[in-house]
């Protein structure tokens, strides 16, 4: 049996540096959502230049977490399923998957040091594929993550910068009261689809409230912890 090794990278520095450290990587591919940071189309781009390697681009043909919502008429499950990422990622992923059943694969995670029981639970549940992840075995921290992306010449997207935590699409279903209310002061055009979206579908992104009905001083940003979104953040129950 043929074998891949894989890095399915997000527009995050986390999985970037992951598949740099990694070794004889088959192939890297970028799943792209309308709803990302106009920059990180060139994060991909400078990545590819320092990683020396092609990043192959794939999209849903849904394109935006709108869609998405609307397709499965609802934001999110209190659960945590999110029909974006099911549509506009795993859904891709699964597609590529069957086209490489014949494959023996391995992935490359960018999970860090802090990260380990992530790291644990997703080897228990994709037990038919290989995994390895650069960052836990370097002992690498977020921070350290950041600053090694520096030292390799690489602006990080533009999102960290705005404070932002990572760099998940903007309006982020995940987010919580202050991120929203973050997002409500740098990007109010997305706030307000992302509210108007809500009441149509009767449905919340945060358990308190309607994002229209969210307190302009709730919430505190730093405080909150936003996962990177990306191909399996919701493997425990849906993948």
């Amino acid at each position: 049996m043929n074998k891949l090794k894989v890095s399915w990278i997000s527009a995050g520095v986390s999985s970037f540096i992951a598949t740099y450290l990694a070794k004889d990587v088959s192939e890297i591919i970028y799943i792209d959502i309308d709803d990302q940071h106009p920059d990180s189309m060139r994060f991909i781009k400078d990545c590819e230049k320092v990683l020396g390697n092609h990043i192959q681009i794939l999209k849903s043909p849904f394109g935006s977490v709108e869609n998405a919502q609307l397709q499965a008429g609802l934001v999110r499950m209190s659960t945590g399923y999110t029909p974006c990422t099911n549509i506009l990622k795993k859904r891709v992923r699964k597609e590529w998957e069957y086209a490489h059943r014949d494959f023996e694969i391995t992935y490359v995670w960018g999970f860090d040091v802090n990260e380990k029981k992530r790291a644990e639970n997703l080897i228990e549940a994709m037990p038919e594929f290989q995994h390895e992840f650069p960052l836990i075995e370097h002992k690498l921290t977020k921070q350290e993550v950041h600053a090694l992306c520096e030292k390799l010449g690489v602006k990080r997207p533009a999102m960290y910068d705005m404070g932002y935590n990572n760099n998940n699409c903007i309006g982020c279903v995940r987010g919580g009261m202050g991120y929203w209310n973050k997002i409500r002061i740098d990007f109010p055009d997305v706030f307000k689809k992302r509210a108007e979206t809500e009441r149509k579908l009767n449905s919340r992104c945060l358990k308190e409230c309607y994002l229209d009905e969210l307190d302009p001083n709730r919430g505190r940003m730093s405080a909150e912890i936003i996962p990177e979104c990306n191909i399996f953040c919701q493997f425990k129950t849906d993948i």
